[in-house]
């Protein structure tokens, strides 16, 4: 059972892009959702994450993200509520609680959870779309000329978490299928032994990557970077994007206030930032190639010249 979070190849430009151009890509659309708290520019943000998942074939893990995102964000919101009794518009007066205190459930309170909410879900779709597009050992020979050991522990980890969450599933479907007479089977039994495989796993990691030579220092490579057609369309977005954010934060594009009341701002400057950051998830779009028509003479076209129809002409016949 693969993890809908592992690595898959397509290919999609955001997978054939060079690791750098992938992450300042994803890594702009996170830095807007942390450089502003307008809920449309997080929503626009969330957008862009989502429709770059989609454009890149990882359907499944942006839907998992989703829920995981919304289940997140909605606790967020529940627990500001619930905690912060600022704002002018009381909703609901709970009375006293045992830990909290005097609850009142306000409106102000529950839209400044919206947008920490707001914050979780594009940061989770991002930190998504990057593990099913991102080629983690592309990421480890790019980083291996700066910090190697680092770099491959990183590596192993991010491969080794979906390998721990298919043995989980395993463990969990070989418990039920013991039948109803079995004793039950507790999660601190399958915690322990999820455990132990995991560390047997990596006993067997460390012994293959000492075979293999890891242990002994490598002699010094040079950092060749492979360089894609889609890096420039990635960097240029990005750099777009992070100086919209900036500008439009100068300019007052981030007006949104919570206390003491709620005031949302819909200013020009606003709905450009977030038309922007939305259209910035069309960037993985793969263009579909032209088809090329025959000419008018019976000749096809290729990329060395004018093809012919397979006829030979009368010089032709008389020079063979």
């Amino acid at each position: 059972m693969k993890s809908r979070f592992a690595y898959q190849p397509r290919p999609r430009p955001l997978q054939l892009a060079s690791p750098g151009a992938a992450v300042a890509y994803l890594g702009a659309i996170v830095a807007v959702a942390f450089l502003y708290s307008n809920p449309l520019v997080l929503v626009a943000a969330g957008v862009a994450a989502a429709v770059a998942g989609l454009l890149a074939g990882a359907r499944p893990a942006v839907r998992l993200a989703l829920r995981m995102g919304f289940a997140l964000g909605l606790l967020i919101v529940v627990v500001n509520a619930l905690v912060v009794n600022r704002g002018e518009t009381v909703l609901a007066r709970l009375g006293e609680w045992p830990l909290f205190g005097r609850v009142d459930v306000t409106l102000e309170a529950i839209v400044a959870g919206l947008s920490g909410g707001l914050r979780a879900v594009v940061t989770i779709v991002a930190a998504a779309v990057y593990s099913a597009c991102i080629d983690p050992d592309r990421v480890l020979r790019s980083l291996r000329p700066l910090a190697g050991r680092s770099a491959l522990t990183a590596t192993l980890v991010s491969r080794l978490v979906p390998v721990a969450a298919a043995d989980a599933a395993r463990l969990r479907d070989a418990a039920r299928l013991r039948g109803p007479s079995a004793a039950v089977v507790g999660r601190a039994p399958l915690a322990r032994r999820l455990l132990s495989g995991s560390l047997d796993r990596a006993v067997d990691v460390a012994a293959t990557l000492e075979l293999r030579g890891y242990s002994l220092d490598a002699p010094a490579a040079r950092n060749r970077r492979a360089r894609s057609r889609y890096d420039r369309r990635f960097y240029a977005v990005a750099v777009l994007v992070l100086a919209a954010a900036v500008a439009g934060k100068t300019l007052g594009a981030d007006d949104f206030q919570t206390y003491p009341s709620v005031a949302i701002g819909l200013g020009p400057a606003t709905l450009a930032v977030s038309a922007l950051v939305a259209l910035s998830g069309l960037t993985p779009l793969r263009r579909k190639p032209k088809r090329r028509r025959p000419a008018a003479d019976g000749t096809k076209t290729s990329l060395y010249g004018p093809k012919s129809s397979g006829r030979r002409g009368p010089r032709e016949v008389a020079r063979v």
